[in-house]
């Protein structure tokens, strides 16, 4: 089984993460890499991890420049300056995880021929350098002041009452700093970077941001910021209180990011289709590495999946909830209620479910039945890079295996109720059928 997901390293502390595969993950890295930069969030076994990183790559020589508890984007902007950077992380995940993530100077995280090269060399059994040649470490105090300082010259200064949610993440180190530099008043919760994550669960989504919910209301403020435990990812919410989804945040970008084209995965809402208004709409896997690949080699105007991460290219490559938070604010003062905005999006029906599978079933073989199956007679367009997605006039259809469960998940959206259940309907019964094949 491979060490890599989909972003990076990542696992239960002290049982798929320890401080010895840490070791040998700097090592593998000092074998190609140079100068290397290091930071980490404030889980608390970050520190830990770090060490260990950090002792491998100079066991092979490497010297590495040791951040601090930054946010991912501000060390994937600091990469630039090295070879590559490395951020000690599990980003959204609980306080029981972390893990590592690699980064090259353009803020694209190591591409998976780059993660392949590494994991063999973490298999291997490297010897280091010579005493003389031991490598060397310093600390930079720079690194989030620089990152603010890109961020506000890319940005317009306004004023606007915001509730910025750093869910005791790395974001404590930068968001409200950066638009209170934007002249905005700044309310701030859980602000005390904190790796026990006390106040809720790093992940920004809907049940964990009640008390932001709540506190923009009763300050009657513009906007609500959420960020997950880096602050890769920034989640909204409105003037209304109410938390704006990951499709409509990705469609409200868009309107005003999109040009000539858009990067993101295939189960975004018809909702973006409308808001780039033509523009060319490039497909890719669910994951943020894979949306900011794809900007790269499309030369997109922008990138997003709907978990709340945007790609700016002209800012990096790296998914950043600090500048998208900036943006966010820069527009909103620019073009009207957030509220006013989300609530002109065009909405369509949509249903999630899925089909649980016995733990014995071949997910891949499992997925070409379903693809022999399922019929596509009516498609316009018909997509396989993450399972298999169904366009047609009047909505699509998307049916893939679970990357963490035993099962295939069904998701389907369309223009009314009859036509979303009727394909809903057709997807689960080839599923169905495919599943009791497979058990034979």
């Amino acid at each position: 089984m491979s060490l890599f997901g989909s972003s990076g390293i990542r696992g239960i502390v002290n049982e798929a993460v320890t401080p010895e595969l840490a070791l040998r993950a700097g090592k593998a890295l000092g074998v190609e890499y140079r100068s290397i930069v290091v930071g980490r969030d404030p889980r608390t076994s970050g520190q830990m991890i770090e060490d260990a990183l950090v002792s491998g790559l100079l066991a092979m020589g490497a010297r590495v420049a040791r951040v601090g508890v930054v946010s991912t984007p501000t060390l994937a902007y600091a990469a630039r300056e090295y070879d590559c950077g490395v951020m000690v992380t599990a980003s959204h995940n609980p306080p029981e995880y972390n893990g590592l993530k690699f980064w090259n100077p353009d803020g694209m995280a190591f591409s998976l021929e780059q993660q392949n090269s590494l994991e063999r060399s973490i298999y291997e059994d490297i010897k280091g350098v010579s005493w003389r040649d031991v490598g060397s470490e310093m600390p930079r105090y720079d690194a989030i002041q620089n990152h603010i300082d890109a961020i506000l010259r890319s940005v317009e200064h306004y004023p606007l009452k915001v509730v910025v949610d750093c869910g005791c993440g790395a974001a404590s180190t930068i968001t409200p700093y950066v638009l209170r530099e934007m002249g905005c008043s700044v309310i701030t919760l859980n602000a005390q970077p904190d790796g026990f994550f006390p106040a809720r669960n790093p992940e920004p989504v809907d049940e964990n941001l009640s008390e932001l919910k709540k506190a923009v209301i009763a300050s009657g403020a513009d906007l609500g910021i959420a960020h997950d435990g880096d602050a890769d990812r920034m989640m909204a919410v409105d003037d209304e209180g109410r938390l704006v989804t990951g499709d409509e945040l990705l469609a409200y970008f868009c309107q005003h990011e999109v040009k000539y084209s858009l990067a993101c995965p295939v189960d975004v809402s018809m909702m973006v289709e409308k808001a780039v208004n033509g523009a060319r709409i490039y497909r890719t896997r669910i994951g943020d590495a894979f949306v900011s690949e794809e900007v790269r080699r499309a030369g997109a105007d922008f990138g997003g999946e709907t978990s709340g991460t945007w790609i700016f290219p002209r800012m990096s490559y790296c998914p950043d909830g600090i500048y998208a938070a900036a943006r966010l604010v820069e527009l909103v003062c620019k073009n009207g209620k957030l509220s006013d905005a989300i609530d002109a999006l065009p909405k369509y029906p949509i249903r999630r479910g899925g089909i649980k599978l016995s733990h014995d079933i071949d997910k891949a073989h499992l997925m070409e039945l379903i693809k022999k199956e399922m019929d596509v007679s009516r498609a316009v367009d018909v997509n396989t890079l993450d399972g298999l997605r169904v366009g047609y006039e009047d909505g699509w259809v998307l049916v893939r295996p679970s990357g963490t469960e035993p099962k295939v998940r069904i998701t389907a959206e369309a223009e009314d109720e009859e036509t979303l259940g009727r394909l809903y309907s057709e997807a689960e019964a080839v599923v169905k059928r495919c599943v009791m094949r497979c058990g034979q």
